[in-house]
């Protein structure tokens, strides 16, 4: 079972610092040059500010509004306080996803949502594959081979095409399927 959603969802989960955003920056403009129009999720543990101190949507966030949303032909961000506690949830995300602009959705984190996931891996950290045990991983990105195999494909890390390669042939498998 995993999360519906009328586009495809494709999470890439690791441990913190392993290379997640760096990957999918590079990713990014592989899919684009493949016609893919994408979007991107990412979880973070940590107090984020995407306004500007002393500009207008700060001033209104710091005077008490609960959401503000700053548009412009250019881009539109939507802010939304919390409470410092309650993680929102991918599904409450996704809701504010255009589905009509885009082909397939990253999320960066995420852990512990029901959908399919490439597991970003690098060897020299000492951390266990996450992929043992969890069948939403369906890929490991790795920077070298793991010491036990793998019953699903190892990608190179530092190979961004190849990995845009398997996201394609990902996204045409399960098109097929639907």
């Amino acid at each position: 079972m995993s999360i519906e959603f009328p586009v495809p969802l494709l999470g890439f989960v690791a441990g913190s610092g392993t290379g997640k955003t760096t990957l999918l920056t590079r990713l990014i403009p592989q899919l684009r040059a493949r016609g893919l129009r994408c979007a991107a999720i990412k979880h973070s543990h940590h107090d984020v500010a995407v306004d500007i101190p002393g500009k207008d949507s700060h001033r209104l966030r710091e005077a008490g509004a609960a959401q503000v949303m700053l548009a412009s032909p250019h881009r539109t961000f939507w802010i939304r306080e919390g409470d410092g506690q309650t993680q929102p949830g991918l599904s409450e995300l996704l809701e504010h996803i255009d589905v009509t602009a885009v082909d397939l959705v990253l999320v960066e984190g995420f852990r512990h949502e029901l959908l399919p996931k490439i597991e970003v891996y690098r060897g020299g950290r000492g951390q266990p594959l996450l992929c043992i045990g969890d069948d939403t991983i369906i890929a490991v990105a790795a920077d070298s081979a793991p010491d036990n195999p793998l019953s699903i494909p190892l990608l190179p890390l530092n190979n961004p095409e190849r990995v845009a390669e398997f996201v394609m042939d990902w996204i045409a498998r399960n098109r097929i399927r639907d």
